[in-house]
């Protein structure tokens, strides 16, 4: 079948979407930073949330290095394919998202902490891109593990959006949806920035700082 240029800043249709396989991307026992695990079962009372705001090297870094996050990992999420490679997702044909999985204790890191870092740290306006990374898989997004994560997820959208049109700037594209599976990525984009510190990071914000709520 053949797609054009186009395809890569829209979401495929299903049925469009490559087949995948069965068996999951083998991971890393341990964080490189944190030396925790990267893969559950993760100690109890933490939670997780999944960020997706651009390349995913540069957006995992920013939450390593926040107290009370007990560890990251990269992966893929919010679209079709079965374990996909990350050749795959860049192709435009598996529907996903490049995320950042974030595993926090609630007792140390409020949500709304983790929030701010995600509005800061990207620009949530630009659609299926972001800066000159162009394609579905960098589209702005929270994906909720947790019901209760979705009432303060959309009253944080709703007041940066109102902050950005204070500056005339906007509307803000960021999806916020159920997580849905979750594919771990390949062992090397695992704590890149960590591993190759001159590599490349295109994420920046757009210098608007975020309203917390309450």
């Amino acid at each position: 079948m053949f797609f054009g240029a186009t395809h890569k800043i829209r979401m495929p249709d299903p049925s469009e979407a490559l087949s995948g396989r069965a068996e999951p991307m083998p991971v890393s026992g341990r964080h490189a930073v944190l030396g925790t695990l990267l893969a559950p079962p993760y100690p109890e009372g933490m939670a997780t949330i999944h960020f997706g705001m651009g390349c995913f090297w540069g957006a995992e870094r920013l939450f390593w290095r926040q107290p009370g996050v007990f560890t990251t990992a990269v992966g893929y999420g919010g679209g079709y394919t079965p374990n996909p490679t990350y050749r795959e997702v860049c192709s435009g044909l598996t529907g996903h998202n490049e995320l950042v999985r974030v595993v926090y204790d609630p007792g140390q890191i409020g949500l709304e902490a983790l929030l701010k870092v995600f509005w800061e740290g990207h620009d949530p306006t630009q659609g299926m891109r972001q800066g000159n990374d162009v394609g579905t898989q960098y589209r702005s997004g929270i994906y909720l593990s947790d019901p209760t994560q979705r009432a303060p997820a959309e009253a944080s959208r709703q007041r940066f959006e109102a902050a950005l049109r204070r500056v005339g700037q906007g509307p803000i594209t960021t999806e916020i949806v159920d997580l849905g599976d979750f594919y771990f990525a390949e062992d090397y984009h695992q704590q890149y920035l960590e591993k190759n510190p001159g590599g490349y990071c295109g994420l920046g914000g757009l210098g608007i700082g975020y309203p917390a709520g309450a």
